[in-house]
């Protein structure tokens, strides 16, 4: 399996999801889902594609509107993928109690569980990457003189739960799926780039691995986070005040952290590939070698986004 030959680099990019693939173009965004009869379902996602004010696209501020709009559509597409492929209909006999609720909330209930189960997502997310960290360096630096070295610690200690997590849940039976969806997705990109046909037998031979992946793109975060997160201006004395400021300096970090993953995804020189080469490792665990039936499936949801105008989807 040897590396493509790229004729150009694409703006396309896409996000695995439950048994199917979402696929974002300059133009459409489409999502295609392996369903429970074997057939392939693709959906066209409208409003995804939104066109943004001057301001919005200049640099750093572009990178927080991309990352905000990428979870919104992301997890939409996440959600619909998870009841298209019947995980709903798998689930266990509700309990007389979530009955109850059901009959008296009706859909409310299950927004409020979604709404909750973010909030809870986002609270565990800032105590796991911002608050323990922190805490844990605190701890540390009683015991030992730190210095200089209590921010490149923290980082280190982020660095080391993120790859611990991800080593984890790889070892579940849908998460290797859906990574294996993910791989799907980066090689059919890969294809596209290459200028060859989008078959099976074409985009099996492809890399898995892109430097544009969110993969990548999170670990560039804890990476900045590193560097910005030293400043002077952020306290070690009072842990609560420290993680209020990096969460607030977060779009910061954030908006150069894409810059430098654009920045890497554009060109082929010994310092983007310095950029890369951390991300492009750590696919290792986040992407799978997909089966030809995932790859029909990036297939179709990558034939809808690609514009019929040559180059415009360039990046």
């Amino acid at each position: 399996m040897g590396k493509q030959k790229q004729t150009f680099k694409t703006s396309i990019g896409g996000q695995a999801l439950i048994e199917g693939i979402m696929m974002r173009g300059p133009k459409a965004v489409s999502m295609a889902t392996r369903l429970p009869d074997g057939t392939i379902d693709v959906e066209m996602i409208p409003g995804a594609v939104k066109q943004r004010s001057k301001l919005l696209k200049l640099p750093i501020i572009r990178g927080c509107v991309n990352f905000v709009d990428s979870l919104r559509v992301g997890y939409k597409c996440m959600m619909k993928s998870a009841e298209k492929a019947g995980i709903d209909e798998e689930e266990a006999e509700p309990s007389k109690f979530e009955q109850w609720l059901d009959r008296v909330f009706s859909d409310k209930f299950a927004n409020v569980l979604m709404g909750a189960a973010s909030v809870l997502g986002v609270v565990l997310a800032v105590f796991l990457f911002i608050y323990l960290p922190a805490l844990a360096v605190k701890g540390l630096s009683m015991l030992v003189n730190l210095g200089w070295t209590k921010s490149l610690i923290e980082g280190l200690i982020k660095i080391v739960i993120f790859i611990l997590y991800l080593a984890a849940v790889s070892r579940m039976e849908e998460i290797h799926t859906t990574f294996c969806y993910h791989g799907a997705e980066h090689k059919t990109i890969a294809c596209y780039e290459a200028g060859e046909p989008l078959t099976v037998e074409n985009i099996r031979r492809q890399i898995r691995f892109h430097p544009r992946c969110g993969t990548s793109f999170i670990l560039i975060v804890l990476i900045i986070g590193i560097l910005v997160f030293s400043m002077p201006i952020i306290p070690w004395d009072n842990i609560l005040l420290r993680s209020g400021i990096k969460i607030l300096l977060m779009p910061v970090v954030v908006g150069v952290a894409y810059e430098l993953i654009k920045l890497a995804g554009r060109y082929d020189n010994p310092v983007t590939k310095i950029i890369s080469a951390p991300g492009l490792w750590l696919q290792r665990l986040t992407t799978n070698e997909p089966n030809d039936s995932q790859i029909e499936v990036a297939i179709a949801a990558m034939e809808r986004v690609i514009p019929q105008e040559k180059g415009l989807d360039r990046w």
